[in-house]
């Protein structure tokens, strides 16, 4: 097993290979040193030939990174860190000047040791660096040639902040540090699923809803109103819809529990069609809405089977408001106007009311105590004051989460703005 030593053992087998065996080759290199320092002082307190074994980077191996991890202790190990090593090789003469460029036969003899030992031998470890356990490593280390351009050895050298010197790079490849993370056997398999009863497989496509389809091509939907539901392999029998809100309470409240209302079949094939429940008159009702957005999904039930859930849609709820007195209510700008809003908002949900074109933070949010009598049909309150917009009569918006209420009423030929959702400002 490969300690956290590996990469000190390898330079220190490089160092020993060198120093060994280059003076045999050439009879001017017997007062060879091989240092590994930083180039920029390789030569300080140095005198005679010397030859610097710098490693300056170090790479992921790639092939040993996408292999499977070894087993280990009969179960799954966890993979060993495979890393190439970089080296320059910088020669130096007898003195700096070097004019009989002793520098390059202690390149060429470097070059020469490190092209015939091309592979390291795994006995030479143990004596270059005793508890590495490299020796044990299963894959051989190799040293191959780095080519390197001028432009990529004048960076090198610049961040060195060091003159450029006869030099030569090599990887070597591959290092293996095995990993100290414990390992985990898992336990046997007593049963696959629910009563050993394996896998379940299901012919034909899972229900898909691809869009929610508020009435009237509107922005949102409302409370007791009818929305579409399109998609495919979509049936009524067996099937509910999940609305979700993704309004989240400040603690310690709890999310609102999702809602779950059964489909009818839609006009058209692939649709669904499902009514939003109207609040008045049904308590449960006001504790499993609030205005915003929700995501919606598709549950189909099977005999005997786990149901089918379809991918998540998205739905706007807008609150639905009424400004007291109506018809329409009448105030001066600075003037003080109360809403209602159903279902209620929610704590800490974002409220901007909207008086014709301008934005304006509410004055006061207030929902009724869980103990007042009636809290379960009584909206939220709000108060606004009015901004200064001008004399006329404009629509009044309530955004609650960045779902707006809709200051509109369909009920004659034309679409018009609802009086009873407006101010006259005088």
């Amino acid at each position: 097993m490969s300690s956290t030593w590996a990469i000190a053992a390898v330079t220190a087998m490089l160092r020993n290979l060198l120093l060994s065996k280059m003076p045999q080759l050439d009879s001017v290199l017997q007062d060879l040193s091989v240092t590994t320092r930083t180039p920029d002082v390789a030569r300080k307190t140095l005198t005679g030939t010397s030859l610097n074994l710098f490693l300056y980077g170090t790479a992921v191996n790639a092939a040993w990174r996408n292999q499977d991890p070894p087993p280990s202790h009969g179960g799954p190990g966890s993979p060993p860190l495979a890393l190439n090593l970089h080296y320059l090789v910088t020669a130096y003469g007898r003195d700096d000047t070097d004019q009989d460029a002793v520098s390059h036969r202690v390149l060429g003899a470097a070059m020469a040791v490190l092209h015939d030992h091309c592979v390291l031998d795994a006995g030479d470890f143990a004596s270059a660096l005793p508890n590495s356990g490299l020796e044990d490593q299963a894959e051989r280390i190799r040293i191959t040639p780095l080519p390197l351009g001028v432009d990529e050895l004048s960076k090198l050298w610049t961040a060195f902040q060091s003159n450029m010197r006869v030099c030569a790079a090599y990887e070597v490849s591959v290092v293996l540090i095995d990993s100290q993370a414990p390992t985990r056997a898992p336990l046997p398999v007593l049963a696959r699923g629910a009563n050993d009863e394996g896998v379940h497989s299901v012919l034909g496509a899972a229900p898909l809803v691809e869009r929610m389809l508020p009435p009237r091509s509107q922005a949102a939907a409302r409370q007791g109103e009818t929305v579409l539901v399109e998609g495919s392999s979509l049936t009524a029998a067996g099937t509910v819809l999940r609305f979700t809100s993704l309004w989240r309470p400040p603690a310690p409240l709890q999310p609102l529990p999702p809602a779950v209302l059964a489909p009818a079949a839609g006009p058209d094939p692939g649709q669904l069609s499902v009514a939003l429940p109207e609040l008045a008159g049904d308590p449960l009702a006001w504790g499993q809405w609030v205005p915003g957005f929700y995501q919606v999904v598709a549950v189909t039930a099977q005999s005997g089977l786990p149901p089918l859930v379809s991918g998540a849609v998205g739905l706007a709820l807008a609150p639905t408001i009424t400004l007291s007195p109506h018809a329409p209510s009448t105030v001066a700008v600075g003037g003080t106007v109360t809403l209602t809003c159903s279902p209620r908002i929610g704590d800490g949900q974002s409220i901007v009311v909207l008086c014709g074109e301008i934005s304006v933070a509410p004055a006061t949010v207030v929902n009724p105590a869980p103990g007042d009598p009636g809290f379960a049909s009584t909206p939220t309150t709000v108060t606004f004051k009015v901004p200064n917009v001008g004399a006329g009569t404009h629509p009044v918006r309530l955004r609650v989460d960045g779902v707006d209420s809709i200051p509109v009423t369909f009920t004659g030929a034309v679409p018009a703005f609802d009086p009873a959702q407006q101010v006259a400002v005088t």
